[in-house]
């Protein structure tokens, strides 16, 4: 979140030396407060220091037309080699070295030390004071210090009476790193009013995480459904805002918002898909589950494995689909090997009148030792019936009888296929 200065900040916020007070506070703080700015006194970089920081400015810019390359490391030793008297000259050559590691990178903890010593007296301009403390705090976020920033963030919001978003931003994602979850809501809800019209997703992410970690769910859907409205476009929080309805139990919500979701594309991981589909399933709709799951399967974005294949035959089924929910079975059979799905596939074969694939299926769980062999035989003497080859279905209910369990049953159809096919 903090990046590091611009050149441009660089230049503008070290050699600044201002002349008169800044402007009025009293917009933005009350007239009491203007008043006590307007009373800092201004101060001037002695001449002698003020030469050495001008060469050091000439190190740092360069000279692209001579050729001059940027010398930030030869800028920072003339600086460290001032042997400034006066308070003001020390605090604003602090200032400037703190600056200077800053533009240089991975000197976060020397920008942290000529920072103190800069804004410790209080005595630089008002617009150098303030960057200062600004530009503190965002260093010790970098390196972790989140107190010690949250005190200079508040600081300089004391100091310049600035209601600034941003900083409000800052402030709520150190009380995160902090893990002081409820301190986040006041300032993100300040961040959020300071945006204005130029909303920001930062403040409301901060607030979601806030009441996620305190289990407060509620609220968190709260924030979610403001997030959905104002930036409707991130796929993201579409799906996050079905979770948490399925986290309160309200599954028609979950899949109202999860279908919205995917019809305007912004649902693209298998999981997303398959919740969609069990909640269809479970709201009653399974031909919606059946249809969805088909096509991500066939896609590749849902994975073709016993498991969604078992899934989607079921849906079909449960659809009364029947023909297709045999042929999932059949697939789901090949590919597991397991006799109870040649089982459902040859039941439901039966059911769809394709009597001849379903005897090719019920033989196969009865080859791969499927356990209610009396039922089976039962159901391969119906198909063999209906087909009208009754001496194959006679065999068939013969067999039927020898299981205790299918006897009774098949007794009476023996006598019914004897007759019939006299």
């Amino acid at each position: 979140m903090f990046k590091k200065l611009s050149t441009s900040l660089v230049i503008a916020t070290s050699l600044l030396v201002v002349q008169v007070p800044f402007a009025d506070y009293a917009t933005a703080a009350g007239a009491e407060q203007a008043e006590t700015k307007k009373k800092r006194k201004t101060h001037l970089v002695g001449p002698s220091v003020g030469k050495k920081v001008a060469k050091a400015f000439e190190l740092y810019s360069g000279d692209e037309e001579k050729g001059i390359k940027s010398d930030l490391n030869g800028a920072i030793a003339v600086l460290l080699d001032i042997n400034a008297k006066k308070d003001f000259d020390k605090a604003y050559v602090n200032r400037f070295i703190a600056v200077m590691y800053a533009q240089m990178g991975d000197n976060e903890d020397k920008t942290i030390k000529y920072l103190k010593l800069a804004v410790e007296p209080d005595i630089l301009s008002e617009a150098d004071h303030g960057e200062a403390l600004k530009l503190l705090a965002d260093m010790q976020m970098q390196t972790k210090a989140y107190k010690e920033a949250l005190k200079n963030y508040y600081a300089w919001m004391d100091f310049t009476g600035k209601n600034d978003a941003q900083t409000y931003v800052k402030i709520a994602n150190a009380y995160y790193e902090l893990k002081q979850y409820k301190s986040i809501i006041e300032p993100a809800d300040k961040a959020i009013a300071a945006f204005g019209d130029k909303q920001n997703q930062n403040p409301y992410i901060l607030k979601v995480q806030s009441y996620y970690e305190r289990k407060k769910y509620p609220e968190t859907i709260d924030v979610l459904e403001n997030l959905v409205k104002i930036f409707p476009e991130v796929k993201q929080w579409w799906p996050q805002l079905a979770m948490f309805y399925l986290l309160v139990e309200d599954y028609e919500k979950g899949a109202y918002t999860l279908e919205l979701a995917y019809k305007q594309g912004h649902i693209d991981k298998e999981s997303q898909v398959k919740t969609l589909a069990s909640l269809y399933s479970q709201l009653e709709l399974p031909y919606r589950a059946a249809t969805l799951l088909e096509k991500h399967i066939s896609s590749g974005l849902v994975k073709l494995d016993d498991k969604n294949i078992s899934t989607l035959a079921n849906a079909w089924h449960a659809a009364q689909h029947i023909s297709k929910a045999a042929k999932y079975y059949g697939q789901l059979a090949k590919m597991s090997n397991e006799p109870k799905h040649y089982r459902k596939e040859g039941m439901l074969l039966k059911q769809d009148e394709q009597f001849s694939k379903s005897v090719v299926a019920l033989n196969k769980a009865l080859e791969l030792g499927i356990k209610d062999k009396g039922k089976i035989h039962m159901s391969i003497a119906e198909c063999y019936f209906y087909l009208e080859k009754y001496k194959k279905a006679y065999i068939a209910i013969q067999k039927a009888m020898k299981d205790p369990s299918a006897r009774k049953y098949a007794k009476s159809w023996k006598g019914f296929i004897v007759d019939t096919a006299k």
